[in-house]
Order: C-alpha cells, then sequence, then structure tokens
C-alpha cells in the first residue's frame, strides 16, 4: 500500500437494476499518484463502477468520495469539474469537429478555463498525446489508435484530479499498446492520480501499483499485480486456469 493522502474512497457501494444486482458492497481506496488496475470478466460490473463514480449512474448503495467530499447526486459535467475525467470503452469523438477543437471543449467546460487560456494548455496536451500534427484533423477521420489517444487527450484537457481509464487500449495491436502504456506511464509520472478497468493484461501489469479483481459483482481479490494474479480464485475467474 502507498503512503499519502487517498484521494478516491469507496464503502459498501451497490447498484442494482430492479431484481438484478449488480455491484455488492465493494470498497476500496486509491491513494492520490496511484495508479489501480481493475480487472474481471465480462459482466463483473467493473464499467458499472466507473459509471457511478463518473455520475452516469446513481449508486444503489454505500458512499463515493473524491478527497473529502461525498459524491451523490452531481451530474457528470459536475463531477469533471471537480476533478474526474474519464474514457469510455468506445472512443466519443464530437466527430464533426477537429482533434484540436475537441479539447477546447473539454478545457472550456471541464477544466472552466477561458478559451484563451485553453489554446496554450490543449496545444501542450496534444503534444503530450502524440497528437500535435493532427490538431486541424476531423476527429471523425482519426485511426483508431489516435482515437484512443484523442479520448485520452480529451479527459486530460480537464485538468483531472482522478483519471477514469475504461479498456483504453481494447482493439489496438501490439505495438500500439505499448505506445499507449508509454503514454499512460508519463501520465502517471505527472502524478494523475489513475484507475484502469483493462482486458489487456500485460498492458495493465506494466502500470499498476495494485489490482482490484471483481466477479459477478463482488470483489474478490485486491493486492499487489504479482500477488493478486498468482491467486488461484484469480485464476480460475479471469484466466480460465484451474489451480
Amino acid at each position: 500500500m502507498m503512503d499519502g493522502e487517498i484521494l478516491l474512497k469507496a464503502r459498501g457501494v451497490s447498484k442494482s437494476f430492479g431484481a438484478a444486482r449488480v455491484l455488492h458492497e465493494v470498497s476500496f481506496d486509491v491513494r492520490r499518484g496511484e495508479v489501480l488496475g481493475i480487472l474481471g470478466p465480462n459482466g463483473a460490473g467493473k464499467t458499472t463502477l466507473f459509471n457511478m463514480i463518473s455520475g452516469d449512474l446513481k449508486v444503489s448503495g454505500g458512499e463515493i468520495q473524491l478527497g473529502e467530499t461525498a459524491l451523490r447526486g452531481e451530474p457528470p459535467f459536475r463531477r469533471c469539474q471537480m476533478g474526474i475525467g474519464r474514457t469510455y470503452q468506445i472512443p466519443r469523438p464530437y466527430s464533426g469537429m477537429t482533434t484540436f477543437e475537441n479539447l477546447l471543449v473539454a478545457a472550456a467546460f471541464g477544466g472552466g478555463r477561458s478559451e484563451k487560456q485553453s489554446y496554450a494548455f490543449c496545444a501542450d496536451v496534444l503534444r503530450e498525446c502524440e497528437l500535435y500534427d493532427k490538431a486541424n484533423v476531423s476527429a471523425g477521420a482519426l485511426t483508431l489508435l489516435d482515437r484512443k489517444r484523442l479520448e485520452l487527450a480529451r479527459a486530460l484537457a480537464s485538468d483531472p484530479k482522478l483519471l477514469l481509464l475504461d479498456e483504453i487500449a481494447g482493439g489496438l495491436t501490439d505495438d500500439e499498446s505499448k505506445a499507449l502504456v508509454a503514454l499512460v506511464r508519463r501520465i502517471r509520472d505527472r502524478g494523475i492520480t489513475i484507475v484502469w478497468i483493462e482486458h489487456v493484461l500485460h498492458a495493465l501489469m506494466a502500470v499498476a501499483d495494485r489490482l482490484l479483481v471483481l466477479n459477478f459483482g463482488e470483489k474478490i481479490a485486491e493486492g499487489l499485480p504479482a500477488e493478486v494474479i498468482a491467486l488461484p480464485e484469480v485464476q480460475r475467474v479471469y484466466m480460465g486456469i484451474e489451480a
């Protein structure tokens, strides 16, 4: 466990849709500057958890805190302004806008910067995400890797304290995945706290400080990556390996 201030705290977080229970009393902490990886098979509740942190879904039970502030009824745009940035499994750029314009929207409405203040900041984010030479390219014309980079860049343009990455490496080749991992490492090295859902295990293992594993909406393991992956239950549930 890393030392330092707890930035994100979840206590007994649950979510149900009618009689269907998707998450059941999940608790964990994320410390400032840490990278927490979340693993689990499809349907484990990973994205549902993200949606409750970002405000896309309401919590059925338990509590989520950002710093000392309990997150209750705040809508997604307000949570973005509070310091939570996120990506989605399927990139959602404003396809009719350029790459640069996509970032300006995030910087102005998420980061609270004036348009003038946003220009230099967004240019820096484009450089960091290796999109500077595509600043004036329509977002809808980008390759999958660059759309993934843009998804990440838009989240960074809101200047988040906490960055939620939802399967950002999915669908990429090995080389593309390595390029994205290098970018996530640079973001981590800037001190941004990251929670990362990912099925590409080698990508997650290359960056995460700790892993949390969900199955059928319940936490089944949490700890150092090598120790968690070695657990027989995790190997059985996540990798289909019988101990």
